[in-house]
């Protein structure tokens, strides 16, 4: 029995979800999410090195929060979409504003696998620190994507 993700009109199974919120995560802005990961990354190395701290620790942090940064741009991109999508990308955007929490859960994954590595490459925290750290900041990129997605689509 398929349970219905859709309109109404087509149902969707959950794989066929799974696969549209993948999709629509990466139609989002990556150029420019990558752009203001490098910009956020910097200004917090910044802040360290000017208060004189310095060490892998700092700097993994200025990357935790452009990896952050990163994956809220382009998860919020992803779900809002572009309304001069062309016709094979429509139905991927029509999905994602109608599914703004299912699209949410993507980037944050991504967040979470990619600073759990990082962190334990660059750091010597503990594996569970480590995750904990990528839990809740994966916790902030779903709740703010999910939101403005939710928000943003009432508005269209």
């Amino acid at each position: 029995m398929k349970r219905s993700h859709g309109s109404g009109r087509n149902p969707v199974s959950p794989s066929e979800a799974r696969q549209l919120a993948v999709a629509s995560a990466t139609l989002g802005p990556w150029r420019a999410a990558g752009a203001v990961a490098a910009i956020g990354s910097a200004v917090s190395l910044g802040l360290h090195t000017v208060t004189g701290d310095f060490g892998l620790a700092v700097v993994a942090g200025a990357l935790s929060v452009g990896l952050m940064l990163f994956f809220l741009v382009g998860g919020i991109g992803g779900v809002l979409g572009d309304r001069s999508a062309n016709s094979s990308e429509h139905r991927i955007r029509r999905w994602a504003r109608a599914h703004p929490w299912q699209v949410a859960v993507v980037p944050a994954g991504a967040l979470l696998v990619s600073d759990l590595v990082m962190r334990q490459v660059l750091t010597d925290e503990s594996f569970f620190s480590s995750m904990w750290d990528g839990l809740w900041r994966g916790a902030l990129v779903t709740v703010v994507t999910g939101l403005i997605g939710t928000f943003g689509a009432s508005r269209r």
